[in-house]
């Protein structure tokens, strides 16, 4: 192949043959993160996966920050550069990748061609998530994973160093503003893939047309889409219904939530962001969101109500009865405008039965004369004869048992709470019940 590869990375790249590109030392990266794409963050991910020791992870970011990356060369299957250490010694540093076969270029070329704006994002030096997952779909993987990312480096590393490692975060900067970056160390360059694209679309142009130049029945009878890729028709697909093979089922769900990011980085975070508080609620909505999906794919989960929308008080104490920190139990306090006192026994309340359970702690509500009458009859009927506890009614649907520091609270939902006191304040004791008296069964204390 002839001629050069120049441009993208922000006219940054200079072309010495087809199949190599050397990008200038980038300045350093102060107070930004390395990848601002999706696939520069993939990259990344890979590197951060690859790695064994994370120190060494560490220390690589903090030199690529600091400009401590030389020039970057990059050709099919290697990346190239030389890293300076902080007294100044020179270490030439290489991270490889495995080219694509041959077979892989051909179904990714042909899979590009036949949708129109997947050339167009590549041009626009974009590659969207879709292009990405189609190719994977043909057996194509461009982005890397665990493990693909194989470092070399003169110092003698056995395993990714704090070079190889400052060189990975420099070229996420490199992928960043050019996606054909990726595609080079995958073993094409630019203007190799835009010459095989073309060929590639007049001949499936050609085969549009037919033989005899004319148009067969597909082309300009309505069956192109936006895109201007070939259509099915609708009967066609209908027809075909029952020849298709099922649904692939669905993975298996995992054991436990994914690891939140690390926002451990050398750069402070801006004025008005807590870094640790982002990394909880990370981990947080990783939790909520396993248990989501775990319902959802639970048998009945169609005929589940759905979970209504916190405020955020309530969620302040669904996250504090998540998490038992007393650390971050005190924020939750401060941030909510509670004691903690108050927030304990809200915790508690919640870890019995939720924000219903909540509800009854902390609001007070008169039952209408219909509910009243209803709580009297379970009263009166929840023991057998001389067995029921003397109460003595409250206000708020609330009855307390004589001679003992036992409650019983009737909710908005006909359900009964017990709640005991405890140094001078009321706290649920247990779990919600039908009857009283079943409310009232594991509590003791004389009731």
């Amino acid at each position: 192949m002839t001629g050069t590869d120049s441009g993208g990375a922000g006219g940054a790249g200079r072309g010495t043959d087809g199949n190599e590109r050397t990008f200038a030392a980038l300045p350093p990266a102060q107070g930004r993160a390395f990848a601002q794409t999706w696939w520069g963050r993939a990259w990344l991910k890979a590197l951060e996966d690859t790695a064994l020791d994370l120190g060494q992870l560490k220390k690589g970011r903090k030199q690529a920050r600091d400009g401590a990356v030389g020039a970057v060369s990059v050709r099919p299957g290697r990346i190239t550069a030389v890293v300076r250490d902080r007294d100044g010694t020179a270490h030439r540093s290489d991270v490889l990748l495995q080219q694509l076969s041959t077979e892989e270029w051909d179904r990714f070329l042909d899979m590009v061609v036949e949708r129109a704006g997947h050339i167009a994002a590549l041009l626009d030096r974009d590659m969207p998530p879709h292009l990405v997952e189609e190719a994977a779909s043909a057996g194509v993987e461009l982005l890397p994973g665990i493990g693909d990312l194989e470092p070399e480096c003169a110092c003698d590393a056995w395993d990714l160093c704090l070079h190889t490692a400052a060189l990975c975060y420099q070229v996420a900067r490199l992928l960043d503003e050019d996606p054909f970056v990726l595609l080079l160390m995958r073993g094409r360059g630019e203007r190799q893939l835009l010459d095989e694209l073309q060929v590639r679309s007049a001949r499936a142009a050609r085969t549009r047309r037919g033989p005899a130049g004319g148009e067969d029945a597909g082309e300009g009878s309505g069956d192109e889409g936006a895109d201007g890729s070939a259509g099915i028709r609708a009967d066609e697909a209908f027809a075909a219904r029952d020849i298709l093979p099922p649904l692939p089922p669905p993975p298996p769900v995992p054991p436990e939530p994914g690891l939140p990011p690390s926002l451990d980085t050398e750069a402070a975070p801006p004025p008005g962001i807590d870094a640790d508080a982002l990394e909880f609620l990370a981990a947080d909505a990783a939790g909520r969101a396993l248990r989501l999906l775990v319902d959802a794919l639970s048998a009945g989960h169609e005929r589940q109500p759905l979970d209504r929308e916190l405020t955020p008080g309530q969620d302040a104490v669904r996250l504090a009865a998540s998490c038992g920190d007393p650390l971050i139990a005190v924020r939750l306090a401060e941030g909510t405008g509670r004691q903690r006192a108050d927030l304990d026994l809200a915790v508690e309340a919640w870890r019995h039965g939720g924000a219903a359970a909540l509800a009854v702690l902390e609001e007070e509500w008169q039952p209408e004369p219909e509910a009243l009458a209803r709580a009297k009859a379970d009263l009166a009927g929840a023991w057998e004869d001389g067995e029921r506890p003397q109460v003595r009614a409250g206000v708020a649907g609330r009855w307390t048992v004589v001679g003992a520091d036992v409650q019983l609270r009737y909710g908005r939902d006909g359900r009964w709470w017990p709640y005991r006191k405890v140094r001078g304040r009321w706290g649920a004791a247990g779990p919600s019940a039908a009857d009283p008296a079943s409310a009232l069964a594991g509590v003791g204390a004389g009731a």
